[in-house]
C-alpha cells in the first residue's frame, strides 16, 4: 500500500504542542521525503527553547506516523532555527486617519477576486465560515488571502493558529502570514492578546485601509475579508473603496438573526455591492454521542429568504462540537479529513463552479 504526504500529515497534525497548536499548523514539519514504506522528516522549532519541548514530542510523533497504513520505517531529527527572538512589531502605525481618496472603488493589484463575508448580528458563525471556507478553497488549488477585517474583536489568529507577529523590514509594507495553504492578515497579530482596541470611526477605516494596501498580498486568485457584524464604518469603507467580487452573508436560521441579516442585504443593495449567495450557518446541531440531529435555531429559514429575494442560496452548515474545537485549536476542520469538513469542501466547491472563486 503506497503512502501519501496526506496520511503523513494527518498523522503528524495529531500531535499537540504545548501551546495548543499542532506540529502541522504551527508548520514545523520540513524535508519530508516518502521512499517506499520509509518515512524521513525534519521537526523545525523557532528557537533552541521552543526545540527542547519540542524534542520530547519526537518519539510520539513517529509512533503517530509509523501507525499509518504502509508505512515500515520512520526517521524524524527535530531541530530550531537559533537563537534568533520574535520578529519585531512592525514600525509603522496601524490606525492613522486614512488618506484622501479619489474616484470610485478601486482594484487591488495582483487579486483576482474579493469577497465580503458578512452578518447582520455577530454569534452566528461567520469567523467560523471565513476560515474554513478559506482553507477549503485552498484544498482544491486556489491561492487564498484571508483579512481579518474585525478590529474590535479579531478571531482568526486563533482559528487559524497563528501566533508569530507579521514582519516589516521597511516599516511601510507587512508581510503576512501563511497558515494552513493560506495567505492571512489580521490586527490581531499585531496586538497583545488581551489589548483592547479603543479607537473612534477614522482610526478604524485608516487601519482597513492599511491592512488592504500595505500588505503584500502577492498575487491571490481570492481574497476572503472577514467583516465585523453589523452595517457600520468597515463595511461603508470598504464598499466605496475596494472593488469587489461581491459578498456572502451569514445568518442563522432563527427569526431575529435573519432580521438583522436582511438590513445587511439592504446595506450591500444601497451600496452597490453584489450579493454572491446566502449561507445558513448552524443549521442543524448533531448529538457527538448518539448522532441525533436538532434544529436548535429552527431550519431552512435562510433558504426561504434567498428564494424571497431571489438570491442563490449557497448551502446550509451544520453546528457541530468539532467545528469548534478545531477552531479553538487552531486547524480550521476544513483543513483535516473529519467528515465535518465535506460541508466546506461542497461550498468552496459551488463557488468555484459557479466562477466566483
Amino acid at each position: 500500500m503506497s503512502v501519501s504526504r496526506e496520511d503523513v500529515m494527518a498523522a503528524l497534525a495529531g500531535i499537540a504542542l504545548p501551546d495548543g497548536t499542532t506540529l502541522v499548523s504551527k508548520d514545523t514539519i520540513r524535508a519530508l521525503t516518502i521512499d517506499g514504506g520509509s518515512v524521513r522528516f525534519v521537526i523545525e522549532a523557532a528557537s533552541p527553547e521552543e526545540a527542547r519541548q519540542i524534542a520530547a514530542l519526537q518519539p510520539q510523533a513517529e509512533a503517530a506516523v509509523r501507525a499509518v497504513p504502509g508505512v515500515t520505517s520512520v526517521q524524524a531529527v527535530t531541530t530550531a532555527h537559533g537563537p534568533a527572538p520574535k520578529p519585531p512589531a512592525p514600525s509603522l502605525k496601524i490606525g492613522q486617519h486614512p488618506t484622501p481618496h479619489q474616484g470610485g472603488p478601486q482594484k487591488l493589484s495582483g487579486i483576482d477576486r474579493i469577497i465580503a463575508i458578512g452578518s447582520g448580528k455577530g454569534g452566528v458563525g461567520k469567523s467560523t465560515v471565513s476560515s474554513n471556507l478559506a482553507v477549503a478553497l485552498a484544498r482544491q488549488g486556489r491561492r487564498v488571502g484571508l483579512l481579518d477585517a474585525d478590529i474590535y474583536g479579531p478571531s482568526q489568529p486563533r482559528m487559524m493558529g497563528v501566533t508569530r507577529r507579521p514582519g516589516s523590514p521597511d516599516g511601510k509594507i507587512i508581510e503576512p502570514i501563511k497558515a494552513h495553504g493560506v495567505t492571512m492578515m489580521s490586527l490581531g497579530l499585531m496586538l497583545k492578546d488581551d489589548e483592547a482596541v479603543i479607537w473612534r470611526g477614522p482610526m478604524i477605516m485608516g487601519a482597513l485601509q492599511q491592512l488592504l494596501t500595505q500588505v503584500a498580498w502577492g498575487e491571490l486568485d481570492i481574497l476572503l475579508i472577514d467583516l465585523p457584524p453589523g452595517t457600520g464604518d468597515i463595511q461603508l469603507t470598504l464598499c466605496q473603496r475596494t472593488q469587489l467580487t461581491g459578498a456572502i452573508v451569514v445568518s442563522t436560521p432563527q427569526d431575529v438573526a435573519l432580521l438583522d441579516a436582511r438590513k445587511a442585504l439592504d446595506m450591500f443593495q444601497k451600496l452597490k455591492t453584489p450579493v454572491l449567495g446566502l449561507i445558513e450557518n448552524m443549521s442543524t446541531f448533531c448529538c457527538p454521542n448518539c448522532g441525533h440531529e436538532t434544529q436548535i435555531f429552527g431550519h431552512g429559514g435562510v433558504k426561504a429568504d434567498a428564494e424571497r429575494l431571489d438570491l442563490p442560496f449557497l448551502g446550509d452548515l451544520p453546528l457541530t462540537l468539532a467545528v469548534r474545537e478545531a477552531g479553538d485549536a487552531g486547524t480550521p476542520i476544513a483543513a483535516t479529513d473529519a467528515p465535518e469538513a465535506e460541508a466546506y469542501a461542497r461550498l468552496a466547491h459551488r463557488l468555484i463552479a459557479g466562477g466566483m472563486a
